[in-house]
Formats: C-alpha cells, structure tokens, sequence
C-alpha cells in the first residue's frame, strides 16, 4: 500500500473560527506519522511523550525506537509507555517477565536499551487480572509543542499497515496537557486504580479522556448523546457498534464501515461475529484490508456537522472493561474534510 499525506484546500476552512487555534489538525497515514515523529524526535529540544497500546521492536518501528534514544540520550526528557498487551499480541505469554517468541525478546530488549539510552519507559497494566480489562489504548506522541494523537496507530508492523491515521497538531498549549495527561495515568496505572473520565477545551474542539473506570466514558456517552440529535451518522471503526449507540443507530438514518468477519483473527473475528449477531448492524466495508480508524460523523438536525476522532471503537464492551481512551470532538470543516476524504479513498 502507498501511503500518503491528505491535504485539503483553505476552501474547507470556511464557517469555522481558528483564532484560538495555532494549527489545524492535519490527516497523516501510518507510515508518514512514523517517520515524520521520528524526523521531530531527532530534532526535539525539550520533551518527548510516547504512548501506544502496542509497540514492539522490529522494521517498521526501528527509525522511532533508535530517535527516542538518541533524543535520551543528548538530554532530551523523554518518557515512553505500551500497554503489556503487546506481548499477548506477539504471541507469547502475558506477561512481559515470561516471553517465548522471538518477537517477545526483542521487545524486551527494546525495553531495556530504551531505559539504558535514559528513556523513561514503563509498561503498562502489569496488574490487571485479565488480557482485556484496564487497557490502555490511547495513543499519542508529544514532541516539543507538536502533538501526534486522535487515531489508532499502534507501533508495529501490523499496526502501521493497517488502515488507520494519526492527527498532527502543532500546539503548545495542547502538548503540555497531554503530558500533565500521560503523567497522571502513570501514577494511576502504578497505583493500580483509575479515575474517571473527563474533558478539557482545546479552542473550539474538545479533547475527551477515558481514564480507565470500569463503566465509565465521556467518549461513549458523548457519541450516543451525538447520535440522539442527529439526522444521519456515518460510523468507521474495526468492531460493530454495539450498547446504547448500536440501538440509536438503529433509530436514525446510518452507514456503517467495520470489518466483516473475514478479515479477523481469533479473539477480534469472535467479537465482531457476536456484535453483527446481538444487533443485526450489517458493513459496507467490503475491502480485505484490516480497517483499524475509528471516527463518526454526525449531521445533525440544526444543520450542524460534528465528528470524533481518536482510539474508541465504539463499542459497550470497552466501556465496561474500563479502557483507557483519548479521542477529539470537532466541528472544524477542515478536519472533518480530511476524514471525508481518507473515507473515499481508503474505506468506500
């Protein structure tokens, strides 16, 4: 797959205010969001902060994972954090102090060379009970004043082949909460409690957070409270929606993209099947490609266009797990254009 930068034209700006915005989000496939974090890593004067539910060391990831260091290295804070679920994803045992799989070793080796560079790494979720309650699944990398987040791509090679998309802003304001941010999820995760979900403005856009309390997010009630007042939503994301949002589709005028059956494996096929069955929502999505992007465009009654963006699926099952999640509310026309566009040219 080639991959490319969506970039759209000023006429998609007009109708919205940007005067408490320095930058507008700009749309950046998987492999362009890695190399172009990289190339700001290697240039980063002050602060790195890195989160992924997945990362592993391999190809795909190495041109990050040797920045993250060298940034380290030169005296550059950085600090790093995946969720321990990457090694249930490689195939190896759960736990990252007993691995089997080559890919396990080297992802534990990346873990230590990464604290030897001076990297702050930690990885998350070491006490929780199961492989998919208290997840965290948000993913983010804050360089300087340049935010890379509102997306699902996780940082390995499956994950930057699938069909997904990161948001680049560049914002000051914005990096410093999300690294407030990512320090108090460190504290909680090694604390091993949650806190609840919650929201802050970002100029005329909202920044919702999940912060990991079983049966509690701002993102799902959010998009069902969305989805009441609409007129028509067009939902993409990797599972069928399901829970009170699955019942409110039902009730407006909806398009659906999420994978069928088919293009899972194992635990993802299982959750799907059982979602298409207990609700009886149908894809459009008809592509072999694993579709990983996750975002609803709502047109509502009053004339208004409101999208959200970022790691939730959208389904109930999450929200009762109590994942951790981060995702952006937005009228901006331009953002909501590049996400029409990546809709076209990658879903449709």
């Amino acid at each position: 797959m080639i991959f490319v930068i969506l970039i759209l034209s000023d006429r998609y700006q007009t109708g919205y205010n940007h005067s408490n915005m320095s930058s507008n989000p700009k749309l950046l496939l998987p492999s362009v969001y890695v190399s172009d974090a990289a190339k700001h890593i290697r240039a980063a004067e002050k602060r790195v902060s890195f989160l992924s539910m997945i990362v592993t060391d391999d190809p795909s990831t190495d041109e990050l994972i040797d920045a993250l260091s060298e940034a380290a290295e030169r005296g550059v804070d950085v600090e790093a954090a995946a969720d321990v679920f990457t090694y249930s994803e490689l195939g190896g045992l759960f736990l990252p102090t007993q691995y089997r799989t080559k890919q396990s070793r080297a992802t534990n080796r990346m873990g230590k060379r990464l604290n030897k560079s001076g990297v702050k790494f930690t990885w998350l979720g070491r006490s929780h009970a199961t492989i998919v309650s208290g997840r965290t699944h948000i993913k983010w990398c804050v360089v300087d004043d340049t935010v890379y987040s509102f997306g699902g791509v996780n940082m390995y090679t499956e994950g930057i082949e699938n069909i997904d998309y990161m948001f680049k802003i560049e914002d000051g304001e914005l990096a410093t909460k999300l690294i407030d941010e990512y320090h108090r999820l460190a504290r909680a995760d090694a604390g091993s409690y949650a806190y609840r979900s919650h929201s802050f403005q970002h100029g005329n856009d909202t920044v919702l957070i999940d912060g990991g309390f079983f049966g509690d997010s701002i993102i799902y009630r959010r998009v069902c409270k969305l989805a009441a007042d609409a007129k028509h939503i067009t939902l993409v994301s990797q599972y069928c929606p399901t829970g009170k949002l699955s019942r409110l589709l039902k009730e407006t005028k909806s398009t659906l993209y999420f994978n069928p059956p088919s293009n899972a494996v194992m635990l993802n096929k299982f959750v799907i099947k059982v979602g298409m069955f207990l609700t009886g929502h149908k894809t459009k999505y008809k592509k072999s490609a694993y579709l990983h992007a996750k975002f609803i465009i709502f047109d509502m009654n009053d004339g208004r266009r409101i999208a959200i963006t970022g790691s939730h699926n959208f389904v109930n099952a999450g929200v009762l797990l109590g994942t951790r999640e981060i995702a952006l509310q937005t009228e901006n026309p331009q953002t909501i254009a590049q996400l029409e566009v990546f809709l076209k040219d990658y879903i449709v």
